[in-house]
């Protein structure tokens, strides 16, 4: 569930800047949807690892 909702954000990000920069050149378009690309991967390598400790942690700790 939480990819599909990273992904739908990503999509409305990159679909914001094509509607509010015109202007921008292909290679802009690009450039920016990769670097929103690399960010969300981060921020899912993020939220894996804190659900994976938050799953490690035991009810006795």
């Amino acid at each position: 569930m939480l990819k599909k909702i990273n992904w739908m954000l990503w999509l409305i990000l990159v679909i914001l800047w094509n509607y509010g920069f015109p202007q921008a050149s292909p290679f802009q378009d690009v450039l920016v949807a990769v670097f929103l690309s690399i960010l969300f991967i981060i921020i899912q390598l993020l939220q894996s690892r804190y659900l994976q400790k938050t799953n490690s942690r035991s009810k006795f700790d």
